[in-house]
């Protein structure tokens, strides 16, 4: 996670595949050489190469992010939403947006706002997050990686 307090141009990851969802705040507006991308708590996950370092221009004050960035492998970020998820990685997780329930196979547990759970193991198992509140925008963040 990191917070955006101020415009000013993303950093550079050369070879760096990235991720970009806003958890918090009124969003951001990303200048990808001309090309605006309004990018807001509820759209999905932006994907972008980190050379390409857009501009970042606050929509109206500080705004807070998560951010999955990776070398080499395949990764993938998207909202939870109702249902299951159960694509393959060798590492998932889950980043909670709201409190709720997670399940995965035989397991079960409550999360809070803003925790992170990671299984490294690769099961694959299908999960589950109920949120707390059901009429959230976003429950959370799925988050995979396979080296």
């Amino acid at each position: 996670m990191a917070d955006i307090g101020a415009d000013g141009p993303f950093s550079a990851y050369p070879g760096v595949e990235r991720w970009f969802a806003v958890v918090t705040g009124n969003g951001v507006t990303l200048d990808f050489d001309g090309i605006r991308r309004r990018q807001v708590a509820g759209d999905a996950p932006l994907n972008f190469a980190g050379v390409e370092a857009p501009g970042c221009r606050l929509i109206d004050g500080l705004t807070r992010d998560l951010n999955l960035m990776f070398k080499d492998g395949r990764g993938a970020m998207s909202n939870v939403t109702t249902g299951s998820w159960d694509e393959a990685f060798a590492m998932r997780g889950l980043f909670t947006a709201t409190p709720g329930r997670w399940s995965g196979g035989s397991e079960s547990r409550g999360l809070d706002i803003h925790e992170l759970l990671w299984d490294d193991g690769g099961d694959p198992v299908a999960w589950t997050f109920v949120p707390d509140d059901a009429g959230a925008t976003v429950a959370g963040w799925w988050i995979g990686y396979s080296p």
